[in-house]
């Protein structure tokens, strides 16, 4: 069922053009030319990356878009490898198509690809191409069927209205990706220079002094906790050796799993805690994480170090020994199947200090721009949300734009 004026119509009557790509490899050369070739992995998120590509000579290039030249606007969709995927090119720089993708262009007098594009992001278009890329080894969908994907169609001026309305939503998620991106990279770069001392603060004179870990930690290890034992039920808080790696945060403030049992390692606030093995690599042992909280029972395969001198911010150690000394922890990291890290492995491990002082001050700021980070995170994830939300409003027609309007605005258009 579609609304009243609304109609079904299968994409290719809605096109102008759609062209496939030529049915063999490309012979690519290992230097950048003009001439790009889109591959699947090129199109993701609703996005062409037309950076990350691979290269061809001019006559490659003539005898590949013999069929059309993909022109920006244009949208380019996967055939496999993953089956579906969409994104709107946004270049003219001489691209062409990379096997196992193809290219819709709209008919301007009944659609547009911007429409198009939302289109096939819904769920009653993916369906519609999961049915039709099902019944081999590797999913994959074949030319004709491309043509035969059914578009809930709106009249001409509706769909220039939701493209709008979605294309805006579309701006704001990419303003605040970009300064995501730029918060994280500025993050890095400020923690390179806190935690090694190239960037010092006024007022704090005294030279950093070096220590080995066994001189300022006591190393104690977490104790084993039935899984039968932890439950959302139990009485105890407790964290199992995992946790460090899927609740993975610098300083641990809020415990969530909690056990029945009584007995095992207790936290002590401030304790520094670093898993003791993997199945992966030693790099991922370096998660060292600081927990502020007394009490917390700590399961097996946790490696905890407890200060025992006054010289030493939690935070600080944890954000240092993390992203500043993983690769002297990996090379202490014993194992081939299962990879294993002891508390004796760590004992000589040097770390250079500033005062105590300095090391909360660096961790406060730290903490400040991760808080940052954490907004810009959440606000992303409301907009994504949102922008779905309206999608499904807006491409069944359970919701109707007004198509008078000359601007619509993000709440506006919340409420459309």
């Amino acid at each position: 069922m579609v609304p009243e004026g609304w109609r079904h119509a299968p994409i290719k009557l809605l096109c102008k053009s759609i062209i496939d790509c030529v049915n063999k490899t490309a012979p690519v050369v290992d230097y950048e030319t003009p001439y790009k070739m889109i591959r699947t992995t090129n199109v993701r998120h609703g996005k062409v990356d037309t950076d990350n590509v691979r290269y061809v000579e001019a006559e490659t290039y003539k005898n590949w878009v013999r069929r059309g030249a993909p022109k920006k606007g244009d949208l380019i969709f996967t055939r496999e490898a993953p089956v579906g995927e969409a994104g709107i090119l946004d270049s003219d720089d001489s691209v062409f198509l990379g096997q196992r993708t193809m290219m819709y262009r709209a008919d301007p007098s009944k659609s547009s690809n911007l429409f198009l594009f939302y289109s096939l992001q819904t769920r009653f278009c993916q369906k519609q191409i999961e049915d039709f890329s099902n019944g081999g080894t590797v999913a994959h969908m074949r030319v004709p069927d491309c043509g035969e994907i059914i578009v809930r169609v709106p009249p001409l001026p509706e769909q220039e209205k939701i493209a709008k309305i979605l294309s805006t939503w579309d701006r704001a998620i990419a303003v605040t990706e970009k300064l995501l991106k730029n918060s994280q990279q500025q993050k890095k770069a400020l923690m390179q220079q806190l935690l090694t001392g190239t960037k010092r603060f006024l007022g704090f004179g005294r030279e950093w002094k070096e220590y080995r870990l066994e001189e300022i930690f006591t190393f104690k290890k977490g104790k084993s906790l039935s899984k039968a034992a932890v439950s959302n039920k139990g009485k105890n808080k407790c964290i199992l050796y995992g946790e460090l790696y899927t609740r993975y945060s610098e300083v641990i403030k809020n415990v969530i799993s909690y056990t029945n049992s009584h007995d095992g390692t207790k936290s002590v606030a401030g304790d520094v805690l670093i898993p003791s093995s993997t199945t992966t690599s030693g790099v991922d042992l370096a998660n060292a994480t600081a927990i502020m909280e007394d009490g917390v029972l700590l399961g097996g395969d946790i490696n905890i170090l407890r200060p025992n001198t006054g010289l030493v911010n939690s935070s600080f150690i944890a954000h240092l020994l993390t992203h500043i000394k993983k690769h002297d922890i990996a090379k202490r990291a014993q194992g081939i199947t299962i990879i294993h890290l002891y508390g004796s492995d760590l004992k000589h491990l040097t770390v250079s200090l500033p005062e105590l002082k300095a090391q909360e001050k660096i961790s406060k700021i730290l903490a400040d721009t991760k808080h940052e980070i954490e907004i810009l995170e959440q606000k992303l994830n409301c907009l994504r949300q949102e922008k779905r939300a309206l999608m499904q409003q807006l491409l069944t027609g359970k919701r109707r734009v007004k198509v008078d309007e000359e601007e619509i605005s993000l709440e506006e258009a919340a409420r459309a």
